[in-house]
């Protein structure tokens, strides 16, 4: 755990991430253009016809779009509690990303749903939910660029990440939370019942795969840049005090 921590020390980090950021932006890129390629060149489903060919899209971005809310609220609680600023700069790095992510997940299911239900857009619970944590997305942005301090932001931010984190959990388990609504239930578990076909599952593991891995590649980027924008703003400070 110790080494662990070291990791927060802004060089070790920029060292680090540098050598790791061409590697995992190769893997997002391979993992992304085979899995899309392949999904879409999957046959049609019998029910769903080529609409069904949009999963590649929809899921990876709907599971990150959850999941970077809530590698926010760990890098965020880590700032409230041991005061690291390289997890506060790694939440606020997040945040387009997640921001983006859920808009694609929002897109691709009412492009999905129109044909299959009949409308765009429909007052599900988790297509709700889903709606307002784009809009916390949003809120965290705007909030960390209406407050001039960035410690102060980064506090503020870290206690909205927690109030969102309600809506996260929603969007992921709005479906068993109430059993009405159109949206189905998981067909991807370890849990007994109806699952994918294999013909559509391997391509999509991979799509989600090429979709963790671009995050990863995304997050270590705008972080180093956040980084810097910091050390340039001390370094401005310090010239107008010199």
């Amino acid at each position: 755990m110790a080494s662990l921590w070291e990791y927060a020390n802004p060089v070790r980090f920029m060292r680090t991430s540098g050598a790791l950021l061409p590697w995992v932006t190769a893997a997002a890129a391979a993992s992304l253009g085979i899995g899309l390629v392949w999904g879409f060149l999957t046959p049609e489903d019998y029910k769903q016809g080529s609409t069904v060919k949009i999963m590649f899209l929809h899921v990876p971005a709907a599971m990150m779009a959850i999941n970077i809310w809530v590698m926010m609220l760990v890098a965020s609680l880590i700032w409230l509690i041991r005061r690291h600023h390289v997890s506060a700069l790694a939440a606020k790095a997040a945040a387009p990303v997640g921001a983006v992510m859920t808009l694609i997940a929002l897109a691709t299911g009412a492009i999905w749903g129109q044909p299959m239900w009949g409308t765009w857009w429909e007052w599900d619970p988790r297509m709700t939910s889903f709606l307002i944590l784009f809009l916390f997305y949003l809120g965290y942005m705007a909030l960390w660029s209406a407050v001039e301090n960035p410690d102060s932001a980064a506090d503020l931010t870290g206690v909205l990440c927690l109030v969102g984190s309600v809506f996260a959990l929603l969007s992921r388990y709005a479906v068993n939370f109430w059993n009405q609504g159109l949206h189905q239930g998981a067909t991807i578990s370890v849990a007994p019942g109806d699952r994918i076909s294999s013909t559509y599952s391997y391509p999509l593991y991979l799509c989600m795969l090429g979709f963790f891995l671009l995050f990863v590649a995304l997050l270590l980027l705008r972080t180093r840049t956040e980084i810097r924008i910091r050390r340039l703003a001390a370094l401005r400070a310090r010239e107008l005090r010199a």
